[in-house]
């Protein structure tokens, strides 16, 4: 990938690669828009109960940290788990 990397996707690598137990299955993808960017998150099957967490927690405090750095950037972002 020859596109600098976003803040906002480096942090969702950064807690996702802290969070599984296999590092190297960590993917994510940024889809730009002109307001707003999605990022899918992509992890080992046998990863996706730590990543989501119970209840959706950990899902959850990704999304809102990752709502304020987009907030300070003028964007709207969502996050997929794919």
């Amino acid at each position: 990938m020859t596109r600098e990397e976003t803040p906002m996707k480096e942090l969702v690598e950064y807690i996702a690669k802290a969070l599984v137990d296999d590092p190297s299955q960590v993917e994510v993808t940024q889809i730009e828009g002109a307001t707003s960017v999605i990022l899918e998150l992509r992890v080992a099957p046998e990863d996706m109960g730590r990543v989501i967490g119970r209840g959706g927690r950990v899902a959850n405090a990704m999304r809102t940290l990752l709502r304020v750095v987009a907030a300070k950037q003028g964007k709207r972002v969502t996050l997929e788990i794919v």
